[in-house]
């Protein structure tokens, strides 16, 4: 018979007072809405069985006997993503609505300077009703604690913000800083201010989900990268992403066994560019044919989708894609997509992840609303990515590549390492017809047919200049390939530039256009 130890019991009685967080009535009334509790989501993300926690007895500032719940709201500790040692807090909406006070944020900032400490990732499950009213300044600096770690270790080892329930106010600030937000369908939101204040202070009438629901930031705001349709989905979704990233920036990103052959061909590629320049194509079946088989994992897939961004692998080796989509807006660059296409190649550059480019777009979006809008200060964020990026760049133009377009989306002039073009391709200042108009309208108005000169010289121009030819005769493409051999190229120049070294002037930082 085992002699009972008192101070073990009392030991014993506290950790399981703690795994109760608010209460076993307020976790069931979790389960009731459909939501899953702190401690199950991070048993959902973590390999079974590797979470250890860290702070189960802290309490909060204004209560230090505990009666409110041991953990003060939120679950922190480390386990293993995949075999590699993760950082996790995850708010407990069962303790005082998630809400954060002085010791709540402690507790995330503990995790995220170990996280540091260590170069591994950190994952951070937001549900929570905002800063804890009571506690007043000492929340408010929580928060601020939490914001500054976001931005300081920014690019230093990757954070993920999963959002499972509301996030509301200054709190939606953290996500925001860091590198993928991944949000739950009819269950998460996040706005600065709710659908009464807004009520009060414009009149409007707009209820949770259309404020600030998850396919309103994958969509309208850009704020959210993926949707899960549930918190499961949501949960794989972040462990999916992670497996792309290395645990920090000093680290290459980890390499995947894959079965798909390097020199695997792809016949359909041959074809997908139409005869015709203004009939679209999707880009995204390109992608998917070149990349592992499976491999593609789009981000932010409903915002402006006349680019596309992503993670995939070529040959089990993480890459960034970015690419134009012809088959949407004709893959036109506008303020959107501009900020869109930024945003993903220095993230990729944080994390030493190569950057794949594919070209089609036949310019900027005109208008006043896009130039009043500063179309050409969030331009200047793509060429301002690319020049400063110094992981491995490579580019395939597919089709149009005229203009401005064409110099921002990963041309050599920005420091490229080895650019590729389809036959298809057509590399110029602007297209034929404009450019005939231009050079020869005093001819085109002189002659006895103005239609039929306008056309034989738009011909002549396309046969001229209009093909990648040129450019690859001036050096500005290193090669044209077939596009079945895309994939391949892809691979082997990838690898013969792994290791390539490539340093910046010094300074503190650049001043790039926000």
């Amino acid at each position: 018979m085992t002699e009972e130890i008192p101070r073990i019991d009392k030991l014993k009685a506290m950790r399981a007072a703690s795994k109760l967080g608010g209460g076993q009535d307020r976790i069931d009334k979790q389960h009731a809405k459909g939501s899953l509790t702190a401690r199950e989501r991070i048993d959902l993300l973590l390999d079974k069985g590797s979470f250890r926690e860290i702070g189960a007895m802290t309490t909060a500032l204004d209560d230090p006997n505990g009666d409110s719940g041991l953990g003060d709201g939120v679950v922190t500790g480390y386990g293993q993503v995949d075999g590699r040692t993760t950082y996790v807090y995850a708010q407990d909406f069962t303790v005082q609505g998630g809400s954060l006070g002085k010791m709540h944020a402690d507790k995330i900032c503990r995790v995220m300077d170990l996280a540091v400490k260590t170069g591994s990732p950190i994952i951070g499950m937001i549900d929570s009703g905002g800063a804890r009213i009571q506690e007043g300044v000492y929340s408010l600096g929580g928060y601020a604690e939490i914001f500054r770690r976001n931005a300081i270790y920014s690019g230093v080892v990757p954070q993920i913000s999963l959002i499972m329930g509301p996030c509301a106010g200054g709190a939606s600030y953290s996500p925001a800083v860091t590198d993928l937000i991944i949000m739950v369908r009819k269950q998460s939101y996040m706005f600065l201010t709710g659908p009464a204040v807004i009520k009060t202070v414009t009149g409007e009438d707009v209820d949770f989900e259309t404020l600030g629901g998850a396919d309103v930031h994958l969509t309208t705001s850009g704020t959210c990268h993926m949707v899960g349709a549930d918190e499961r989905e949501a949960i794989a979704l972040a462990r999916q992403a992670l497996s792309y990233f290395p645990s920090n920036n000093a680290e290459k990103p980890p390499h995947a066994e894959t079965n798909d052959k390097i020199n695997r061909r792809s016949e359909m590629l041959n074809t997908i560019v139409p005869e015709d320049p203004n009939q679209p194509y999707s880009m995204k079946d390109a992608i998917n044919q070149i990349m592992d088989t499976g491999s593609f994992l789009e981000i932010l897939a409903g915002y402006a989708p006349n680019a596309i961004v992503g993670l995939a692998r070529l040959a089990g080796r993480p890459v960034g894609v970015v690419s134009q989509e012809p088959a949407m807006m004709a893959g036109v660059m506008d303020i959107n997509s501009a900020d869109k296409i930024a945003r993903m190649v220095r993230m990729c550059d944080a994390f030493n992840i190569p950057v794949v480019t594919f070209v089609d777009s036949p310019g900027f979006l005109p208008g006043v609303h896009q130039e009043h809008g500063g179309v050409i200060r969030h331009g200047a964020k793509v060429l301002f990515a690319y020049s400063e990026a110094t992981v491995p760049k490579v580019s395939v133009v597919t089709r149009k590549a005229y203009g401005g377009a064409y110099v921002v989306m990963s041309s050599k002039y920005l420091g490229t390492d080895i650019t590729y073009a389809w036959p298809s391709a057509e590399i110029a200042v602007m297209g034929a017809e404009g450019a005939a108009n231009i050079l020869y309208g005093r001819q085109i108005k002189a002659a006895d047919d103005p239609q039929a000169e306008r056309e034989r010289l738009t011909q002549q121009y396309q046969e001229e200049f209009l093909n990648p030819y040129a450019a690859a005769k001036a050096g500005y493409i290193d090669e044209v390939i077939e596009p079945a051999e895309t994939r391949q190229k892809l691979i082997e120049a990838l690898q013969a530039i792994e290791n390539k070294v490539e340093i910046n002037p010094a300074r503190k930082h650049g001043n790039m256009p926000v």
